[in-house]
């Protein structure tokens, strides 16, 4: 089993009067991640709550028949706890009337556990965030040597558990992958009632990764207004298949101040969704797909790291850009993504001289510096 860097971590908040919520899309490992962090604890309660009986459970609960149902247990994991009615004010319920009790919650939708747990768990929950199998963490489990000859691999397939652990299947695992996605997140979450026009946002979505993207734009080609393709992106976003990445802008007039990017969590979930599994070595969107690996790799590390960093990408109106820019302690740095080394790369001199930044150019042959 690969090691999972949040696993020392969880253990570390164990009976420490807060209640554990782990967050990410499905199929990532986090049920795997929990059994094997507290595989030594003894009197522990697994629940689903994509299970009717479990759902109705708590639907009428107090702190009585939850005393009664939990028994001698100590600690209670409930998996896609965002399927339970109202899990916010059951989980502050258990926090605040069952402090021997240990409470670990894990979710698949961001918009409906924050939006029920957030308030109710003000000052009461530790909560974490959890990814496909990230680049550092397959570095700790064959080295960075073996990491490093797979690039090419994972910049089509993406870095699933399953994916990683199966090779030669990977297209039908990806394939499941995101059938699990847009049909039992993404369309549940709102009783989405037209399942083709989210396919159709996707596969948009999925050629114009490390680019611009204008909602309006998109509505056009696949029939859909722009507000209702912005609350799609945000729905896909809340159930962790895209995010988005804005644009940066503070002194310089011609800066472009509205913009955003969006890229996929994982690169084979992008690839499945427009049915091509090309190798790196022959394909027309390599620099795309190395972009948005490199900036999902990023976003892992720093948040399994702890790193508060603000990012953005920059770009003017006469077409200078910088592919990512990340603060953090008061300190600028633009990161231009090149999949050649030999490419030739100008450096934004407006950019670095207005904002005191640092300049870096991240090819195949240095990433590790990046991600590491």
């Amino acid at each position: 089993m690969i090691e999972r860097v949040l696993k020392s971590r969880l253990q570390e908040h164990l009976f420490s009067g807060k209640a554990i919520l782990l967050m990410g899309p499905r199929q990532v490992g986090k049920t795997t991640l929990l059994k094997s962090a507290f595989e030594n604890l003894e009197d522990i309660l697994w629940l689903n709550g994509d299970e009717l009986d479990v759902a109705a459970l708590f639907s009428n609960v107090s702190a009585t028949r939850l005393r009664q149902f939990l028994g001698n247990k100590k600690v209670i994991v409930i998996d896609e706890a965002q399927r339970i009615t109202d899990i916010g004010l059951r989980l502050k319920l258990i926090t605040d009337t069952l402090p021997d009790i240990q409470l670990i919650a894990t979710g698949s939708s961001s918009f409906e556990l924050a939006n029920q747990v957030n308030e109710p768990l003000t000052g009461r929950k530790w909560e974490y965030k959890m990814y496909p199998i990230s680049f550092a963490e397959m570095v700790m489990h064959h080295g960075l040597l073996e990491e490093k000859r797979s690039l090419n691999h994972r910049l089509v397939y993406g870095s699933y558990p399953e994916v990683i652990t199966h090779i030669g299947q990977e297209k039908d695992i990806l394939k499941q992958l995101t059938d699990s996605f847009l049909y039992k997140d993404v369309l549940l979450l709102e009783q989405i009632k037209k399942p083709e026009k989210i396919v159709k946002l996707l596969q948009a979505l999925a050629f114009q990764i490390g680019s611009q993207v204008s909602y309006s734009e998109i509505g056009q080609i696949i029939g859909m207004d722009s507000k209702t393709v912005e609350k799609y992106i945000q729905i896909l976003e809340q159930s962790y298949v895209i995010f988005r990445l804005g644009s940066f802008s503070r002194n310089l007039r011609n800066e472009l101040k509205n913009s955003k990017k969006i890229y996929f969590y994982d690169n084979g979930v992008r690839n499945a969704l427009i049915a091509n599994f090309e190798i790196a070595e022959t394909r027309s969107d390599i620099g795309g797909l190395w972009e948005n690996y490199l900036v999902s790799e990023r976003i892992k590390k720093l948040a399994y790291d702890n790193i508060w960093a603000n990012n953005w990408f920059w770009r003017t109106k006469e077409q200078k850009e910088i592919d990512y820019i990340e603060e953090k302690d008061g300190k600028m740095t633009g990161y231009e993504f090149k999949w050649s080394p030999k490419a030739k790369v100008k450096v934004p001199s407006a950019f670095i001289k207005s904002y005191k930044s640092d300049f870096k150019v991240i090819t195949p042959q240095n990433y590790e510096d990046f991600l590491l």
